[in-house]
């Protein structure tokens, strides 16, 4: 009975580490998604602050 009470709980760490593994993993790439889409949301806004700042320069 031991035996196998020993056998059930290491193989249930065993998926439970594989199952937050990928959980981590797929957690890190939608992070890594979201960073980019604000990254490039931020080059934007510097794009457009840059043209109007050139527009109202004296020249």
């Amino acid at each position: 009975m031991g035996d196998i009470m020993f056998s059930v709980i290491t193989i249930s760490l065993i998926v439970l580490f594989f199952v937050s593994l990928v959980l981590f993993f797929r957690r890190m790439l939608i992070s890594q998604n979201n960073r980019a889409a604000n990254n490039a949301k931020t080059e934007q806004k510097l794009d457009k602050i840059i043209e109007l700042l050139e527009r109202d320069r004296p020249n």
